[in-house]
């Protein structure tokens, strides 16, 4: 019977734990890809705002905002890009487990600083579009549906 018969329940199939970790690093990897195409979306777009005209007018929240948008979208890259680099200095040392470990955590730290960042997006343009209480509506509801869909979702559909 092979690993490929679909009369087999998927509980039933061995794995062993050098393919696990080939198996974790590849899927690792592929969300890995799509962290980075939103990140570097979100990134141009924040850094295609002070050539806008209106951007002249911003106060001095609206600002520090911006700029504190800028550096977490910059985070965000680099925590996104990190498990290359760590794949990098510990390929061919046997470390798959620690690469795999160590890839998990850093797209969740970058999944957190995408939503805060995405978050921060929200009440910055609308703040410029509809004023200060419409931003804090914006972000409270984009909080919320980041949480709903980033953390609950996973935790409601998880196997017990």
């Amino acid at each position: 019977m092979s690993a490929y018969d679909t009369s087999r329940r998927p509980e039933d199939l061995t794995e062993s734990e050098r393919d696990k970790l080939e198996r974790n690093w590849t899927e690792l990897l592929q969300e890995l890809r799509v962290i980075q195409t939103g990140t570097q979306i979100l990134t141009g777009f924040l850094l295609t705002l002070p050539f806008q005209a209106k951007f002249q007018t911003l106060g001095s929240a609206q600002v520090t905002l911006y700029l504190c948008l800028v550096v977490g979208a910059a985070l965000a890259t680099a925590l996104a890009l990190a498990p290359v680099s760590v794949h990098r200095a510990l390929f061919r040392h046997r470390a798959k487990a620690q690469i795999v470990n160590t890839g998990n955590r850093l797209a969740i730290a970058t999944l957190t600083v995408v939503s805060l960042v995405l978050t921060g997006t929200m009440v910055f343009v609308f703040d410029m579009v509809a004023g200060d209480v419409a931003a804090i509506v914006a972000g409270i509801a984009a909080l919320v549906v980041l949480a709903a869909l980033w953390v609950a979702l996973p935790l409601a559909v998880r196997p017990r």
